[in-house]
């Protein structure tokens, strides 16, 4: 790490006191509609499952795993991102894997450690164990089951992908990185400030080696804002390249767009079919796209990183998966969750980097200005001590 990255490395860690928000009053918030089962099977990532299956479906139902950012927890994100109401409006069901500090201090899902995003390891295997027990105690379609996430969260979606593409049909990533270009916490920076230089094929090649299958890869949409300081926006077009490679598809899009006001491409297959698509949300930040108030597209609750800008991502990716096609409830009948305190909406970065390790002694609390939430709370964040085990922690410093 050079000299101007160190600096510039600080720079960010600096604003954190005023980046962290402490949420709205700083406390987790609590939705009564989500489930937590304990005795889900096998755990070797350490995480806690939270679920929701709306009511009256006799028919088998997709699901839709939902991983939140740093400094967020499952309730949380769900309430800003307002996927209970899509799920309970269009018919379907959510998988709310939730992070705990013991693993990350800043809650982070540690998509950059190698043991946590191996097929039947760490993280993506304790995830891959709550979509078992959901398909098993529910009545879910396999082959309509699909990933998504905000930041960390984002990036860790971009690993089940890429190590259990014979379980998930299609996956959505805001505002976060290509799978395996990070498997320790100086990488990890790296990339959030500078995405990767490698080829497509090189990117490819990175998921064609986390399993042993051949295809057909899930279908895939990223979103990410072009004012993104914390997660560099050109990862977005690395992931959009690495999945072009799988699917065999030219950089060319066979369609170039708006949706809602922001460019959109996408890229179809010989059926036809929309495999890959990207959403640039112009003048955006770090977080996810929202579209509130009313309309029958406008879902969630803003906040700190999760941003009214118009469109509501949440609803555009159930639409890519192919999950808005029926009305199952009005949503005026549905009952709308109202935070027992108030949405931890601290930070989730993507870059969400602080990876402890089950069995190490926590590493880095970073990812540049968001990831300050991890000391928030009614005290103050000492920001020297942040700095120091950060740096020690990215072997800056001794």
């Amino acid at each position: 790490m050079s000299l101007k990255d160190q600096i510039d490395f600080l720079g960010q860690l600096r604003k954190m006191q005023s980046a962290s928000g402490f949420g709205w009053g700083g406390e987790t918030a609590s939705d009564s509609r989500l489930t937590e089962t304990t005795a889900f099977g096998p755990n070797p990532g350490g995480l806690r499952m939270f679920s929701f299956v709306p009511e009256g479906i006799t028919q088998k139902l997709p699901l839709v795993v939902v991983l939140h950012g740093c400094t967020q927890n499952a309730a949380g994100y769900e309430i800003g991102a307002g996927w209970c109401t899509l799920a309970q409006r269009y018919g379907f069901a959510l998988l709310l894997p939730e992070q705990t500090r013991s693993n990350n201090p800043n809650t982070c899902f540690n998509w950059f450690s190698p043991e946590d995003i191996r097929r039947d390891s760490g993280e993506v295997g304790s995830i891959r164990q709550m979509v078992e027990h959901m398909t098993r105690s529910h009545k879910i379609d396999r082959a309509r089951i699909f990933a998504t996430g905000l930041s960390a969260g984002g990036a860790m979606a971009t690993a089940l992908l890429a190590t259990y593409p014979d379980v998930f049909a299609g996956g959505a990533v805001i505002a976060g990185l290509p799978y395996g270009v990070a498997l320790n916490v100086r990488q990890a920076l790296k990339e959030m400030r500078h995405a990767s230089e490698r080829t497509s094929s090189e990117l490819g090649d990175l998921v064609r080696g986390a399993t042993s299958h051949n295809g057909p890869w899930p279908k895939l949409a990223v979103w990410h804002g072009d004012a993104d300081r914390t997660v560099d926006p050109g990862n977005a077009d690395a992931l959009v390249r690495q999945w072009l490679d799988l699917h065999r598809l030219p950089d060319t899009a066979a369609v170039q767009n708006k949706v809602d006001g922001y460019p959109h491409r996408a890229w179809r297959n010989s059926s036809g079919e929309t495999v890959v698509e990207s959403y640039s949300i112009t003048g955006m930040d770090h977080g996810t796209p929202l579209g509130t108030g009313a309309g029958e597209e406008r879902y969630g609750v803003a906040g700190a990183y999760l941003l009214d800008v118009g469109i509501s991502s949440s609803y555009h990716i159930a639409q890519f998966f192919g999950l808005t096609g029926r009305v199952h409830k009005s949503r005026s009948s549905a009952k709308t969750a109202a935070p027992r305190r108030s949405v931890d909406a601290s930070h989730d970065a993507a870059g969400d980097l602080e990876p402890t390790s089950r069995r190490k002694k926590p590493q880095i609390s970073s990812e540049g200005e968001s990831s300050a939430g991890a000391h928030h709370g009614r005290r103050g964040l000492d920001v020297g001590a942040v700095i120091t085990r950060a740096l020690t922690a990215a072997g800056l410093m001794k």
